[in-house]
């Protein structure tokens, strides 16, 4: 049978894609890497590696026996996570995923007050698009995300956090910019910018434009929220961008405007998501109480949810 250390040297392989690097990652001389690969193989007898002179590429069966060694290892360190849980419920490291469009704008909105709470906690934090985020939470690659509702896979648990509504953020020279709430109906005809397709605020950016007569562009999709304000800026075409970041970016600029919605604002709800089952799931529902404690306290623009 494989060893757990075959597995893990195999999965640094197909992350770092050259074998060099996964022998760093992995802190083994590359030699002891390639040896245990080709011992894995020999075990499985099953080619799992291209070997040639471009960058390495997994056999089909490669990716299926990568994607079963994510899920076994993640067993494996939930194991370990029992075992400290039980000394120190509150402790350790965990590894949070969120996405780009709310990482920056949330986090330093929490941290502070999350690590005043619990100072032996530590947070590793990868922000990246939905789908891999989702897809290396299955894995196992991380503990729990901070993610837009709703969550169509199944297996994992979710305790939503927040409801977040949209503004309307327009250049300083728009007509748009001297109201003080805008009608969804005036967004008609207007060209919407939002960022580019993956992102979940560009599937509802995407809606809301349908819903009201907007044009979305395509020419012009950013690849990150500051992208969007400054292509508002230049006067290309306003944008819809949730209350956090018009609070962390927005409010302080003098090139754009954010203004609200009158009535029936676009909102999307957070939650916080991890892996049914998984063995410090009291810790993530305490962290979630901190969340919205905090957001309760510090952060009106947003609503908490239960």
């Amino acid at each position: 049978m494989p060893t757990l250390k075959q597995l893990k040297y195999l999965v640094a392989v197909a992350d770092q894609r050259h074998f060099r690097r996964a022998a760093e990652v992995s802190n083994v001389t590359q030699p002891t890497l390639s040896a245990q690969i080709k011992e894995l193989e020999l075990r499985l007898g099953a080619t799992l590696i291209e070997r040639g002179s471009g960058a390495i590429v997994l056999t089909p069966t490669g990716r299926e026996i990568v994607r079963r060694a994510r899920r076994i290892l993640g067993d494996v360190e939930d194991i370990r996570a029992i075992a400290r849980h039980d000394a120190h419920p509150m402790g350790g490291t965990l590894r949070l995923g969120v996405v780009q469009s709310l990482g920056s704008y949330l986090m330093p909105l929490i941290v502070p007050d999350i690590h005043e709470r619990e100072p032996d906690l530590r947070l590793y934090i990868r922000e990246g698009l939905p789908a891999p985020l989702l897809d290396q939470l299955e894995e196992g690659t991380l503990d729990f995300l901070f993610f837009p509702l709703p969550v169509e896979r199944r297996n994992l648990r979710i305790a939503p956090l927040f409801d977040e509504p949209l503004l309307v953020v327009a250049p300083r020279d728009h007509p748009l910019s001297h109201r003080d709430a805008v009608q969804g109906d005036e967004l008609s005809g207007e060209t919407l910018l939002t960022l580019e397709a993956g992102h979940r605020l560009y599937e509802q950016v995407r809606d809301v434009s349908a819903r009201y007569g907007a044009r979305l562009s395509h020419d012009y999709e950013g690849t990150s929220l500051d992208t969007l304000r400054q292509m508002v800026a230049m006067e290309i075409g306003i944008s819809l961008m949730p209350a956090l970041y018009v609070r962390s970016e927005v409010a302080r600029e003098t090139l754009v405007r954010a203004i609200p919605f009158a009535a029936d604002a676009p909102s999307r709800a957070i939650g916080m998501i991890w892996r049914q089952g998984a063995a410090r799931e009291s810790t993530f529902e305490t962290l979630a109480d901190h969340v919205r404690d905090i957001l309760g306290r510090d952060v009106p623009e947003v609503q908490l949810l239960s």
